[in-house]
């Protein structure tokens, strides 16, 4: 089928408007801090009042830690009225719990959410207000910021540009002969053997972190899929996990398990970025935005971007994933929303958005921002290819993805296909039931 232009990206459309000059020149208490369980209307941040106080900043990336206690530490020498504590969580404890607390007023005056399913939660209930109104919206790439859009309304902007690909040691793969990702299925597994020949494990693998686990579902299913809202329509029930095309790429999940760490499927991420990062792994099936934490274990070698092309020769649509992600939005719940504004608009400008980029090696959302990071250098080419907007983020219905990632687990680690995707797909009838 031809690509969809919804769900493609290539450098120029991204690069125009977040600053290709600079890429071409580098190429808890119940109450936490500022919130109450009152909230404020949706329909706008309050700005009238003084910005003051503590800022709950909450979110899951631990690896960014750093990053932004520096960038807190200058806003506050700036902004010497605002204090701003940093509460952080596990991807997958945030994706499932982060509604909850933020309604109940325990964290979050400023918070992200992820694409798709939590986005749109935050928004439905009342929780993220609108931004529509505010200069923030002229401050990003318009192209990118639609996915913290929602009825028309501008409810939070995506502070990441990340691929969700696995991650390589180009000293490894060249020590092979690889030289650049292949780009069919048996070249990807020639690679790999020829890696495990070695005695080094090719891909470290997170299965026991469902939200890092996920991410690799989104390079193997983006070719072998008939269409490219392939998740809208497994949610719709117009697809089935029992189809031929979903159980053909669940057995290639099972020859993958050839290639994986000793009990995969209990490994949790640390340990998977350590063995990356130590070279006891070729690649980390996560995707780019473990780049900084990697480097934070040591890890010296050039990275590159290893996306599995589940084609033959010459038949891919796409040769890898990215996401626009990390949507920051306001509180409707906080008492000190102008206090919270200010952080957002500090972060949003494209001075202190390369700082947090070059600092984390992700691309930024802001534009006009100028990067000097070796690591976003390396894989800025792949900006110029054919990527799909991450696929598994098309589920608005949580525990339906995580049923259909897990088949995908469940393949990888020893579990039958067929088997893995009749348990999932009764899940998903079941949801579907519900809903």
């Amino acid at each position: 089928m031809q690509n969809d232009p919804r769900f493609a990206v290539n450098r120029r459309q991204l690069l125009t408007l977040t600053g290709a000059a600079g890429l071409t020149g580098l190429a808890a208490a119940c109450s936490g801090p500022g919130t109450t369980t009152a909230p404020s209307s949706p329909e706008g941040p309050d700005t009238e009042g003084p910005a003051e106080g503590e800022v709950s900043f909450a979110h899951w990336r631990a690896e960014d830690k750093e990053v932004f206690d520096e960038l807190i530490a200058d806003f506050e020498s700036e902004n010497s009225g605002i204090t701003i504590s940093q509460t952080i969580s596990t991807s997958t404890d945030y994706e499932a719990q982060a509604l909850r607390r933020m309604r109940g007023g325990e964290i979050g005056d400023v918070a992200p959410a992820f694409r798709g399913t939590q986005f749109e939660s935050f928004v439905e209930s009342g929780l993220f207000v609108d931004l529509s109104d505010t200069d923030l919206v002229s401050r990003y790439n318009p192209s990118l910021i639609t996915v913290g859009e929602q009825d028309g309304k501008q409810y939070g902007f995506p502070y990441q540009v990340v691929f969700n690909v696995p991650i390589a040691n180009m000293d490894i793969l060249e020590s092979v002969g690889v030289q650049e990702s292949p780009q069919d299925w048996d070249s990807y597994i020639e690679m790999l053997e020829a890696i495990k020949a070695k005695g080094i494990t090719p891909i470290a693998f997170p299965g026991a972190d469902a939200g890092n686990a996920g991410q690799l579902f989104n390079a193997m299913i983006m070719n072998i899929a008939p269409s490219d809202d392939m998740c809208t329509k497994i949610q719709a029930g117009e697809y089935k996990l029992t189809d031929d095309w979903f159980i053909e790429m669940l057995r290639l999940y099972q020859q993958l398990g050839d290639y994986v760490q000793p009990n995969a499927g209990g490994t949790a991420v640390e340990p998977a970025e350590q063995m990356f990062a130590t070279g006891d792994a070729a690649l980390l099936s996560t995707g780019s935005y473990h780049i900084a934490s990697v480097r934070t274990l040591g890890g010296e070698f050039p990275i590159d971007l290893a996306p599995p092309i589940t084609s033959a020769p010459g038949e891919a649509r796409y040769v890898g994933i990215y996401n626009a992600t990390f949507i920051l939005g306001i509180n409707s719940a906080s008492d000190v929303q102008p206090a919270a504004m200010a952080w957002l608009e500090y972060l949003s400008t494209p001075e202190i958005a390369a700082r947090y980029a070059d600092g984390t090696a992700q691309f930024a959302s802001v534009q006009d921002v100028e990067y000097s990071n070796p690591d976003l250098q390396a894989i800025a080419p792949w900006l110029d290819k054919e990527l799909a907007l991450a696929p598994r983020y098309q589920f608005t219905d949580l525990d339906m993805r995580l049923a259909v990632e897990a088949s995908a687990v469940d393949a990888l680690t020893g579990t039958d296909p067929e088997q893995a995707a009749e348990h999932a797909q009764e899940i998903v009838d079941q949801r579907i039931a519900a809903s």
